[in-house]
């Protein structure tokens, strides 16, 4: 799957707007007293957010347009949802929203079904194992895991292996007034943790707010380790201005994540 296309869905992705705070802000406003052109205007303000994090499943098979079409549908779950009141961007709100869409959906039309029971043991197995790793500071063995769950080893080795595509993580497994709680909610990983996916979106939308000059030296400095003076020579202005351009960017980048 590709999602290098100009147009998904009959959108024109290098057309895509991008709100500021204060835009964001003021929709926000007139979206709560029931304007329905605001709420419009605020979700295609997001939609470069959905195509970022489609790009995530360049594995998938499935069509590009119909993950896109997926994606829209959690950001809109995500605008329905969301409470400004906690203090939290929309986009670390709307992004595990999206994310789990498109995840149920490539899940609901993958080929090969596993059983509930067998979901229900490799799940309980899964939380046993960090509960345990948590309590003993080691990791449990197989037996200790079957012993805490009262399920025999051989089961939950079948059990495991049947949810070992990444999709299974994102299966809810308890709901309370419309929050989902998700097996990846439940198990620790450092490695790869959704935060850190949330920061890089975050990063790459500062960093496409900046001037064409400050992101072109941003990029040569800090994502191809160019030093001030390579990058001087290279953009044709002196190292200085180079080091006066680095700052006045990174101090831009910081503001809009602090918002």
């Amino acid at each position: 799957m590709s999602v290098y296309k100009v147009e998904i869905c009959g959108v024109n992705t290098s057309k895509l707007p991008i709100l500021t705070n204060a835009e964001k802000e003021a929709l926000f406003d007139r979206i709560e007293n029931g304007d329905k052109e605001a709420r419009e205007l605020f979700i295609q303000g997001n939609l470069r957010l959905v195509l970022s994090i489609i790009q995530r499943f360049n594995n998938s098979s499935e069509n590009v347009d119909d993950l896109f079409q997926i994606g829209c549908i959690g950001l809109i779950k995500a605008l329905d949802n969301f409470d400004r009141t906690l203090g939290v961007k929309f986009s670390t709100y709307a992004v595990p929203m999206i994310i789990g869409e498109i995840r149920r959906y490539l899940r609901d039309n993958n080929s090969i079904r596993v059983s509930r029971s067998l979901r229900d043991i490799a799940y309980k197995a899964i939380y046993a194992k960090e509960h345990l790793t948590k309590a003993n500071q080691k990791e449990p063995t197989l037996c200790e895991i079957a012993s805490e769950i009262g399920v025999d080893a051989e089961s939950i080795t079948v059990a495991l292996d049947a949810i070992q595509s990444p999709v299974s993580l994102y299966e809810p497994v308890f709901t309370d007034g419309g929050d989902t709680l998700y097996v990846m909610d439940q198990i620790s990983d450092k490695k790869n943790k959704e935060e850190n996916w949330v920061e890089e979106i975050s990063l790459n939308e500062a960093i496409k707010r900046l001037p064409e000059r400050e992101k072109h030296i941003i990029d040569l400095r800090f994502f191809k380790g160019r030093t001030q003076m390579e990058v001087a020579e290279e953009v044709g202005i002196s190292q200085a201005q180079v080091s006066r351009l680095e700052k006045n960017a990174l101090k831009s980048m910081r503001n809009y994540l602090r918002d």
